[in-house]
């Protein structure tokens, strides 16, 4: 009875680690981060966001900020208060929790509407993540990894060999 629950602790364990190395980080904008004039939908093209990945804005808390809005308020740069709030950090950390479209936009001055300051993407459900991304084609720090697969081979063979000690 004790291996079979110490088996299902395992495989548990397992899932939930297999679950944490698949995210990723995605700093918005890479080295430029979250600022005026730059093409974020071009950014955006080549990255595949799924569920449990992290939007990371970077930018001077002073002069900008993060609103989400719909696809109406990205499409025409509407400026209004949002039932999410207003994010003003200057590091605002995005946890991507449901599959489907996503909008965001500077809400400062005309930044959005004059000065391309938006983001929309598509936020696919964890399962349906492809076996083999397309490579960057930014830099490598626009797009940070957490653990490595090498990691979750590691922790796989301690396992095992803990069950079968």
């Amino acid at each position: 009875m004790a291996a079979s629950h110490s088996m299902i602790i395992f495989i548990t364990t397992l899932v939930v680690f297999a679950t944490s190395i698949s995210a990723k980080e995605y700093i918005v904008g890479g080295a430029n981060g979250w600022t005026l004039d730059f093409d974020y939908q071009d950014w955006a093209k080549d990255k595949i966001f799924t569920v449990g990945d992290t939007l990371v804005f970077n930018y001077v808390p002073t002069a900008h900020n993060v609103m989400k809005v719909d696809g109406n308020g990205f499409q025409q740069c509407i400026i209004a208060p949002s039932s999410n709030g207003t994010l003003t950090s200057g590091r605002d950390v995005i946890q991507l929790k449901t599959p489907g479209r996503k909008w965001y936009i500077c809400g400062v001055l005309k930044h959005c509407e004059l000065r391309k300051m938006k983001l929309a993407i598509v936020v696919l459900p964890q399962s349906m993540t492809p076996a083999s991304p397309p490579a960057p084609s930014v830099s490598p720090s626009s797009k940070l990894a957490l653990p490595t697969i090498s990691s979750f081979l590691v922790a796989l063979f301690f396992g095992l060999s803990f069950l079968l000690a």
